[in-house]
């Protein structure tokens, strides 16, 4: 947002213990990149924008992962795990430098967008100290409710803390945040942990921005780009809206698919004029394709450059480096 600085805070502490997997949760992949890479793709960049991320103790290849896409980011251990605020304070230093914006959001959002991200910013501009983004759920059952009166956030309630008339309401708290930089640090010290679990959570912040007798709003978006991935059955789900979002995108780009929900597409590949991507293809990380290329069925293509003209495939299968030129026909099985 033109002259306004922001930092973006990115919760990625997770064990993902219900992933079934050694691997740290923001690390698996959707569509050839991990899930926190798309979060941090989607975050605000350029002049005034700053990154911070938070990880767990022992999240040695989390700190390499944004290393490797974010040179600019600062890394922050969160060494005990005491909820969502918790892990924010463990970025305390990031937010004490100032921001007219700071936004937060948990590292495994892979289809959260840079346009909402933008949204959330206006309100701030004009005066908000916390902007909560929400959804309408098709089944609300588990998720918190945001109690709105006009165009004011009122609270956050808890599933299990609702009222009869309150879990009527569909409209749900996703978990994103934008502060009010200015306010965010004395508003999250404010949080406290008078709780079951003797935790210390975010959404308590709109009580806190109230009784400091301040602003807070919602902004809507759809139930899709909120989804947060704790299970493989949810990190395939997630892959499938991807999907639909990528082939869309190609389509209208001009490029030619005979039976797009066949094709499988990663987050970077790059198409030239005139692409034909014939049914059952698969293309991984790292592919990009020239003009007038076509691929044909069954082919499978990972970190490789189709120049003008190629003909790939049937049952192609291109490594890594492989860079056919431009008029090259592959036989089948190459």
């Amino acid at each position: 947002m033109t002259g306004r600085t922001s930092l973006t805070i990115v919760l990625a502490a997770g064990e993902g213990t219900r992933m079934q997997s050694a691997m740290p949760k923001v690390l698996h992949p959707v569509a050839g990149q991990s899930l926190l890479a798309h979060v941090l793709e989607a975050a605000p960049k350029g002049a005034g924008a700053s990154l911070a991320v938070v990880i767990g103790s022992d999240h040695r290849a989390v700190a390499e992962e944004v290393k490797r896409l974010r040179p600019d980011a600062t890394t922050f251990i969160q060494r005990e795990r005491l909820g969502t605020a918790h892990a924010m304070l463990a970025a305390r230093d990031a937010i004490a430098r100032g921001a007219d914006d700071l936004l937060v959001v948990f590292g495994d959002t892979p289809l959260i967008s840079a346009a909402t991200f933008e949204r959330m910013r206006a309100p701030l501009k004009n005066g908000a100290a916390l902007v909560v983004l929400g959804f309408h759920a098709a089944d609300p059952t588990g998720y918190g409710r945001l109690l709105v009166e006009g165009d004011r956030l009122v609270a956050i309630r808890e599933h299990a803390d609702t009222t009869p008339a309150e879990r009527m309401t569909t409209l749900c708290n996703a978990g994103v945040m934008a502060f009010d930089g200015r306010r965010a640090l004395e508003v999250i010290e404010k949080i406290g942990n008078a709780n079951s679990k003797r935790e210390y959570y975010l959404s308590d912040a709109v009580g806190v921005v109230h009784q400091l007798g301040l602003e807070a709003v919602v902004i809507e978006t759809s139930e899709d780009e909120v989804r947060g991935i704790n299970t493989k059955a949810q990190l395939a789900e997630a892959e499938q809206v991807m999907q639909a979002r990528l082939r869309k995108a190609a389509l209208e780009a001009g490029v030619t698919m005979i039976a797009p929900e066949t094709v499988y597409l990663a987050a970077d590949t790059t198409f030239g004029n005139d692409v034909m991507i014939e049914p059952f293809v698969v293309i991984g990380p790292g592919v990009s394709i020239a003009d007038g290329a076509v691929i044909h069925s069954f082919s499978h293509i990972v970190q490789a450059s189709i120049g003008k003209n190629a003909s790939v495939g049937p049952y192609a299968q291109l490594r890594p480096g492989t860079s056919p030129e431009e008029g090259v026909k592959l036989p089948k099985g190459s």
